[in-house]
């Protein structure tokens, strides 16, 4: 079947511009050693990505996929062969250090904002890897997200809800170095604290003034309440979908590769709710 009209999800070419070099490099890393052995590469990558986001954007499940793009066995193969070798997460730096450059910071941040969002999950996730949040009362998972002054992604860590997220600092400490200050809500607490403390990262709890009446912006910590609502634009990520936490990981730095290209090409993002 061929396709007359490009769907919203779809990249442009300035995107695709944008993410091109990381994806033919892991297919030239991958030939005769993974999808694609011993014969020319059947399938684009661009209409591969294309169906990616599809997924992200629309929320349908894989089979749901329409018949122009590949077989959904196919795409869902790369995306799970993306997801194992970090390409997902590569893509988002190399973009993150684009925009941070394009607005003039540096390329790599010193500084980061940390919070969780609980989420239920679909039939299909396993009892084993959900729990309880027991201050929002929600039973599913957790999404811990460390991000930067900006409210780009640095680090996502999926767990069960009932599961504190003081070990993101770990991982932004690990891929982000330079990050020596972070900025939390109440509930990391002392034990964030002392966790930033030995990896080198000075954690500041922000509170929210007691006496303030209704919808208050609260310091730092809007800007990674923001970071979530940009997210949402993903009818994917509504509820967590993904047996797999690591998964659900993945469909968080997708969403991400597409608001930041977006940004890079200066294309707007329609919220689904009007598309």
């Amino acid at each position: 079947m061929t396709r007359q009209r490009p769907y919203p999800s779809d990249l442009s070419d300035a995107r695709w511009e944008l993410v091109e070099p990381a994806r033919t490099a892991w297919r030239a890393e991958r030939r005769g050693k993974g999808l694609d052995i011993g014969r020319p590469p059947q399938h684009d990558l661009r209409r591969i990505i294309d169906a990616i986001l599809y997924v992200d954007r629309t929320g349908i499940p894989w089979r749901y996929l329409p018949h122009d793009f590949a077989p959904w066995e196919t795409v869902y193969g790369y995306f799970a062969a993306w997801q194992k070798d970090g390409v997902f997460h590569q893509l988002n730096g190399i973009l993150r250090q684009l925009v941070r450059q394009a607005e003039g910071r540096n390329a790599e941040p010193s500084a980061c904002v940390l919070d969780a969002q609980s989420v239920k999950t679909s039939a299909n996730v396993p009892a084993s890897g959900q729990g309880i949040d027991a201050g929002k009362k929600i039973a599913g998972r957790k999404r811990h997200l460390g991000v930067d002054t900006l409210g780009l992604l640095l680090a996502v860590w999926v767990t069960a809800a009932s599961v504190s997220g003081i070990h993101l600092l770990s991982r932004i400490a690990t891929s982000n170095p330079q990050v020596r200050k972070a900025w939390t809500d109440t509930g990391y607490r002392t034990k964030a604290i002392d966790h930033g403390a030995r990896l080198g990262i000075d954690v500041e709890a922000v509170r929210r003034d007691p006496s303030a009446k209704g919808f208050k912006v609260i310091p730092r910590r809007w800007v990674v309440e923001r970071t979530f609502g940009w997210l949402m634009h993903h009818r994917r990520l509504a509820r967590d979908y993904e047996t797999h936490p690591h998964r659900s990981e993945a469909m968080i730095r997708i969403a991400m590769i597409d608001l930041i290209s977006r940004r890079l090409t200066r294309e707007s993002t329609l919220n689904w709710r009007y598309a």
